[in-house]
């Protein structure tokens, strides 16, 4: 068996549609994650809607998924509210919390549709919408076992891994590794930066990773403590991790295409130089990936 992962959306902070981002997208995070029966669905940003519809012309029956959220932050939860399949009531959707009795994505999920900020009740979803639960920031759904990991973001964000068989995908975003000491943009060191100990085991030999990267150098110079990393901090994360493959996550809303393009050819130049064996693309909705 196999892991199929889709991007719906690929965006940070706010959706960006237009001309300028048609290649890459311009909805926020949403990322589709199957193994054989169960559908997991990492965050609920706009690109959820398409998903939605997506899920609806498929016409496989009932829908059941477990919605894993990294974290709260608007551009993360935004697009629940126009997921269609929660308007029917055969469908199941678990909202999962970190631990035991920790509702706050669900109590948020039905929060945000209250009057003062949407049109329509959460009252008016007809399908079942539970609150579920990690043990401990773990848990084992059908054959996939699920591990998160804490994040270095305002207000909190988590990581989480899906291991199934020998394979396994990291989705890492929403996260800031620290540039180091004297680092210039462009960077040209032909050594790899310090990363957190405890991310480089959690994403050991995976599969798939899909990270932030939603800086340049110069732009996390210039943007500290804002919650997001460069582009080549993530790339030095993901050699020392010895991923396989590594997915550049949460486009910032200024970049173009262009600028997408102009980072992903940065960070091969890095992985050439470092001397790494990585793939590096940038994710782009739509996508999909057999793992």
């Amino acid at each position: 068996m196999h892991f199929y992962v889709q991007f719906w959306g690929t965006r940070g902070s706010i959706p960006t549609p237009g001309m300028r981002t048609r290649r890459y997208g311009g909805n926020t995070s949403c990322v589709e994650i199957r193994f054989g029966r169960e559908l997991f669905i990492c965050d609920a940003g706009s690109g959820i809607r398409d998903l939605g519809m997506n899920l609806l012309e498929r016409g496989n029956g009932p829908i059941t998924a477990h919605f894993l959220f990294s974290h709260s932050h608007w551009d993360h939860i935004q697009g629940f509210p126009f997921f269609d399949p929660a308007y029917f009531s055969q469908n199941l959707f678990y909202i999962y919390g970190p631990t035991v009795g920790d509702d706050r994505f669900y109590r948020l999920l039905s929060g945000q549709m209250r009057s003062d900020y949407f049109p329509v009740a959460f009252s008016a979803l007809k399908a079942e919408i539970a609150a579920a639960y990690l043990d401990n920031g773990g848990r084992t759904i059908g054959q996939v076992q699920i591990r998160t990991v804490p994040l270095n973001h305002p207000g909190g964000c988590l990581g989480y891994s899906f291991s199934a068989g020998d394979k396994r995908i990291v989705y890492l975003t929403d996260n800031e590794i620290p540039l180091p000491e004297g680092v210039t943009s462009p960077e040209t060191a032909s050594r790899l930066r310090s990363v957190p100990a405890a991310l480089v085991e959690f994403i050991h030999e995976a599969d798939l990773l899909i990270a932030d990267s939603q800086f340049t150098d110069a732009e996390h110079l210039a943007k500290p403590g804002w919650g997001h990393s460069s582009c080549l901090t993530t790339v030095d994360l993901a050699l020392q991790g010895r991923v396989k493959q590594l997915a550049l996550f949460h486009h910032d809303p200024s970049h173009s295409d262009a600028d997408v393009d102009f980072m992903l050819r940065e960070c091969n130049d890095r992985v050439n130089r470092l001397g790494g064996n990585l793939k590096v693309f940038a994710a782009r909705e739509r996508m999909e990936l057999k793992i």
